[in-house]
């Protein structure tokens, strides 16, 4: 019973990292490149922080 329970446990704490990382990979796909445009960055410093988004999310 008590190794139920924990198991029930690591599956909830994957949720909030689930959710994380899917932030993540929607900011940096989605949000970043259309601030981006709206402030006026280069393409290249775009490509730079979404890299540094994809990391960030596949490090949660």
């Amino acid at each position: 019973m008590q190794n139920n329970l924990q198991d029930n446990a690591d599956e909830g704490s994957e949720l909030p990292s689930l959710l994380l990382g899917a932030g993540f990979a929607l900011a940096s796909l989605i949000i970043l490149p259309a601030l981006a445009q709206r402030v006026g960055i280069g393409a290249s410093l775009t490509i730079a922080l979404r890299g540094a988004l994809m990391r960030a999310s596949n490090r949660v």
